[in-house]
């Protein structure tokens, strides 16, 4: 026990002065505490969002309501809580190099030892059953043929031109027995290109007209925003996408006198597209080029039974060669994620299916791979690259680099409205984490977001285009007070019905209302559709009162609006949900074998036999799961959750957009529309070895560090 001591001159004790010792520790542990529980309660959060999505599931495949929740609900959200906050818990403690299921301590020594459900007699047994099947000439003559191989796979992937080639060859059937895939919004732009061409060559057409109807009218577009001079291109789709796509169809009917010949050329360009990109992003996150490009290489000397030296960047001395870094993917990595893309439906279809979702895919899978070198040479000693500790040494983006980073970012913004948010997302991130590349993000991310959604905004107040119509924008608003209509329309205020009439037929709204997708109640589709949207006369006045009603409406029946809200968008986050439009869709639909000229004709049934055989095994209970758009999704969240409550902030800092993505399929007009989830499902592979060699490099570097400290003492 410590006693009090007073000196003449000061009267505090001895105990005060231990207080202010601690008191410091004190305060960091309880704040630590503090952080670690909001981290596990983020990730919490995460997993109910998730078990709520399953759990409600069947409610909605039945068009019931969450007012029916019942105990069977409750057992499934339950049982997926837990499935995934086993899934979170088990990457955290694989991230620490710890057993999954925790440690058991030995009555007898007190040791701790990892607990598995396995007997220890039984994992005695196995163990000197496996070491005398090594030494066996079975099994030497298997680790030599298992080692043989992985040589073989790993050499015929270390290089950038070998992955494309392999690409090629496992893709070349798509587009030679395929030709391209496509859907109604590739006619739509070629319409609207058609129109504007005939335009500028002098033909008068319709223009705005209450009985009239011009290829603005299809969406529809509002005629409020349609300028007084006529013009027929909107940017409904973007703009330049349209723009290229029209003019190549336009220019196919001028020699050919059909779409179809350019329709096959814009396939094939775009096959050739998702080659460039998945290559260059397989050959960053396999074979990590910027460890040979920058200070150091390995090499392997023949006379020191092939271990690794590192040197000098420049010419390998006289018996060495030069090998691949350490740090490279082996070969089942490297076997996984090139089979994904090979066999996966979701990347094999995309490949040549004509729509903006699969253009903006390849180029933001191609961006990610450039952010991947970024992060991985940023220069962060608190995280090193992958336990190099040479590599936290900060090195500029080579000018090849950035030209391709530049051109992802720009395709980005080409083929998707939405890419102007996901960059800007993406600049704020990285000058909060990468402040030394600041201007690598500047004239890479900044300025061409800058000079392309400016030209288009500029291009739209001057009257060259039209705007996309807001009420896009307003899909869960539109389903909400829709369905409410539908199920309960007793329920909708007067005045609420009062500030509608000018912008919806609410009768019309209710007879259009489907809970998979809300662009019936926009009355998108062709002059026969349900008018519901009044987009002849609708003014901006009117629409100003729109979230008014809207708020009154839901207010009215909130039991009914969370119903809309949900049977939007919980088959992004329920893993036995089907897709509502899956890729296959593309292959073979209506505008494929009806309105195409002669691609109809060319191999019909294979055709046929292919979109229907890819939907009957991804329709398999569980083993057709990792075919679907959101297994991904899913996984890539519980992922994310495992990052937070790692604190790995700045590999989370390239990884928000995945997050920001996912905001981006709730406001979407479709329910688990498979297209808009492309972009996360061909980052996964990528995001799962990211988060192999961090944990792998956190524990080399604590290693490297406690041994120094050792030496040190």
């Amino acid at each position: 026990m410590i006693k009090p001591t007073t000196t003449r001159n000061n009267r505090t004790t001895t105990s005060r002065n231990i207080d202010r010792q601690t008191r410091p520790r004190t305060q960091h542990n309880a704040f630590a505490r503090i952080g670690a529980t909001a981290r596990w309660a983020l990730a919490v959060a995460a997993c109910l969002w998730l078990a709520w999505c399953t759990a409600v599931g069947p409610l909605y495949w039945n068009d019931s309501s969450i007012a029916n929740f019942g105990a069977l609900n409750a057992l499934f959200g339950i049982l997926a809580f837990a499935i995934y906050l086993f899934i979170v818990v088990v990457l955290v403690r694989k991230a620490h190099h710890q057993p999954a299921l925790g440690w058991a301590a030995d009555r007898a020594t007190g040791e701790r030892t990892p607990r598995t459900l396995i007997p220890r007699s039984w994992r005695t047994a196995w163990r000197k059953r496996a070491a005398t099947f090594r030494i066996t000439k079975t099994g030497i003559w298997l680790q030599r043929i298992s080692a043989c191989c992985g040589r073989w796979i790993v050499r015929c992937t270390d290089k950038r031109w070998k992955i494309a080639l392999a690409l090629v060859i496992g893709w070349l059937w798509v587009p030679t027995t395929l030709l391209a895939a496509f859907g109604a919004d590739l006619r739509s732009q070629a319409r609207e290109f058609s129109w504007a061409w005939n335009q500028w060559t002098g033909l008068k057409q319709p223009y705005i007209g209450f009985f009239s109807f011009a290829p603005m009218d299809i969406y529809p577009t509002a005629h409020y925003l349609w300028p007084d001079s006529p013009t027929y291109l909107t940017d409904q789709h973007n703009i330049l996408l349209t723009l290229w796509y029209g003019s190549t169809l336009a220019v196919s009917r001028y020699f050919t006198g059909s779409n179809d010949w350019g329709i096959v050329l814009l396939a094939a360009i775009q096959w050739l597209f998702a080659i460039g990109c998945i290559a260059a992003t397989l050959h960053r996150f396999l074979n990590l080029p910027w460890l040979a490009r920058n200070e150091y290489v390995d090499f392997a000397h023949p006379e020191r039974g092939g271990r690794f030296a590192p040197t000098r960047l420049g010419r390998p001395e006289r018996g060495m060669r030069a090998t691949l870094p350490s740090q490279s993917a082996h070969a089942p990595a490297r076997i996984i994620t090139i089979l994904f893309f090979l066999l996966c439906p979701l990347a094999v279809f995309s490949t040549i299916s004509l729509t903006k979702s699969p253009l903006f895919a390849f180029a933001f899978t191609w961006a990610f791979g450039i952010w991947y070198e970024l992060y991985a040479t940023s220069g962060d000693r608190h995280a090193p690259a992958h336990g190099a500790p040479f590599l936290a040494r900060f090195h500029r983006l080579p000018a090849r680099t950035f030209l391709a980073f530049l051109a992802a970012n720009a395709i980005m913004l080409i083929s998707a409205k939405y890419a102007w948010y996901v960059l800007l997302f993406e600049f704020v991130l990285a000058l909060i984490a990468d402040r030394r590349h600041w201007k690598v993000y500047v004239f890479a991310l900044l300025v061409p977001t800058v000079l392309i959604h400016g030209g288009i905004s500029m291009a739209i107040n001057s009257g060259i285009i039209i705007s996309g119509d807001p009420i896009e924008s307003h899909g869960v608003q539109l389903q909400q007070i829709a369905r409410i209509a539908n199920k309960a329309p007793e329920t909708i205020p007067e005045s609420a019905r009062r500030k509608l009439a000018p912008v919806f037929n609410l009768d019309q709204m209710a007879e259009a209302y489907f809970q998979q997708d809300a662009d019936p109640v926009k009355s998108s589709g062709i002059q026969s559709k349900k008018v519901s949207y009044r987009w002849r006369s609708v003014t901006p006045e009117s629409m100003k009162h729109f979230n008014e009603a809207w708020l009154e409406t839901v207010r009215a029946n909130p039991v009914v609006a969370v119903d809309a809200l949900m049977a939007k968008c919980f088959g992004y986050f329920d893993i036995a949900d089907l897709p509502y439009v899956s890729m296959d869709y593309y292959v073979y639909n209506d505008q494929v074998t009806s309105n195409s000229t002669w691609i109809k004709y060319y191999n019909a049934n294979w055709r046929a036999w292919v979109a229907n055989t890819s939907r009957q095994i991804s329709r398999t209970p569980v083993l057709g799961w990792p075919l679907h758009g959101n297994f991904y999704v899913i996984l890539t969240l519980l992922i994310g959750a495992a990052e937070v409550i790692l604190r790995r902030w700045r590999t989370l800092a390239w990884h928000l957009p995945l997050l920001l993505l996912m905001g981006v399929m709730i406001t979407a007009p479709a329910n688990n529309f498979e297209r808009h989830m492309l972009p996360i499902a061909f980052c996964f592979v990528f995001l799962c070895l990211t988060f192999w060699r961090d944990s792998h490099a956190r524990v080399s570097t604590a290693n490297t560090g406690a041994r120094a400290c050792t030496t040190k003492d």
